[in-house]
């Protein structure tokens, strides 16, 4: 190589090092932390770091290319998607093998029988909204991977044993069957979670089964729902196909959401009564995002399925039973006991741990020790 061709080599080297550089910090703008942040404890530098990690151009270049290859050529994504047919997406905690899932099952089904053992001495009634998976609902578009030897049966497990322990629990899976058989979106192909009309047949069936077997005490409300126009929707599954932006026509088609809201029939002068009344409202919700994402409006469907105000005290990203330990402890189940507390509770969450590490352990321990139901008669909630 020539003086000429090294010098030029190295221009061209500095040049795109510049280029890089000059790219890089157009992720500062608009970067600012907190005034009081300080920078000889390492919080100012962490920020400043974590940002840079953020948009640095060259790993958002590899990220983006890493994952248009897996996906093309293998039709897989990160850890947390199982790719399917027809531009399917489940989510791989529906799929996989789960390390000591037997022991997780038994401590798991301990801690229900606790719950319901609880409730029952503030004298609430409860209802388990087990959610079969996706996958079990739509097995025809799983791709290469199917569910592992644990899951086959497990929704019925689940079903049958709650049945036993005395808890009411309708058999969701088949009312979702049949509403699939007419040809119904029931889950969405992109997102972990069902579409509104999945989850206002679920409400409809939990309100018949209330009706029959614990109805709720006080005049009824009416409720009425609004749909709005279909929109584009990427699920959350799309969250582990890291290919925008430079192959986001490699994604998935969009899933269309028709967005509900339900409000109650004057609500106005509901609200103006409720002021000088001592009111009480009958019915908790407890669960995961199926009940806690305003975009599903599983909760404004229960109402109008139940002719009731509800209170809701689901939450995003914890699982079924964090929730449920919580108001287990609250003021609110303490002080101002609903009649009906319904669990909505996802089939895949049986066989995992659940992080209870904020809890108690001797309470914990209490729960699971409760006493075994045996094979009271139970509600079969068909």
């Amino acid at each position: 190589m020539t003086r000429s061709l090294r010098l030029l080599y190295i221009a061209l080297f500095l040049a795109l090092l510049l280029a890089l550089g000059a790219w890089s910090l157009r992720g500062f703008s608009g970067f600012s932390v907190a005034a009081d942040t300080p920078l000889l404890n390492g919080k100012w530098a962490k920020a400043v770091e974590t940002r840079y990690d953020e948009e640095f151009p060259l790993k958002r270049l590899g990220t983006n290319i890493w994952a248009a290859l897996d996906y093309s050529l293998f039709g897989e994504g990160r850890p947390g998607v199982v790719l399917g047919r027809d531009h399917w997406l489940f989510s791989d905690e529906e799929l996989k093998p789960v390390a000591n899932a037997e022991q997780h099952i038994e401590d798991n089904l301990k801690l229900i029988e606790g719950v319901r053992q609880t409730l029952a001495q503030h004298d609430v009634q409860l209802l388990l909204a087990i959610v079969p998976a996706k996958a079990r609902l739509y097995p025809e578009h799983l791709g290469k991977q199917q569910p592992a030897s644990l899951r086959h049966d497990l929704y019925q497990r689940f079903l049958a044993h709650v049945r036993r322990s005395g808890i009411i629990a309708p058999d969701l899976l088949a009312s979702l069957e049949q509403e699939k058989a007419k040809g119904a979106a029931l889950f969405l192909r992109t997102d972990t979670h069902w579409t509104p009309h999945g989850a206002e047949l679920v409400a409809q069936r939990l309100g018949q089964i209330v009706q029959r077997h614990a109805p709720l005490a006080g005049e009824p409300q009416r409720f009425v729902t609004q749909i709005d126009a279909a929109k584009p929707y990427q699920g959350d599954l799309t969250r582990f196909l890291p290919l925008d932006p430079l192959f986001s026509e490699l994604l998935p088609p969009p899933d269309e959401l028709q967005a509900r809201s339900t409000h109650a029939v004057g609500a106005e002068q509901n609200a103006a009564d409720a002021l000088f009344a001592d009111t009480q409202v009958p019915v908790a919700l407890i669960g995961t995002s199926y009940s806690a994402n305003p975009n599903w409006n599983f909760l404004g469907a229960l109402r109008q399925a139940l002719g009731s105000d509800i209170l809701n005290y689901a939450e995003d990203g914890h699982g079924p039973l964090q929730p449920m330990l919580k108001y287990l402890q609250s003021d609110a189940l303490k002080n101002s006991s609903p009649q009906l507390v319904i669990w909505e509770f996802p089939e895949r969450y049986l066989p995992m741990a659940a992080d209870l590490s904020q809890f108690d352990p001797a309470w914990i321990a209490q729960l699971k020790s409760a006493a075994p139901a045996g094979e009271r008669l139970a509600a079969t909630a068909n």
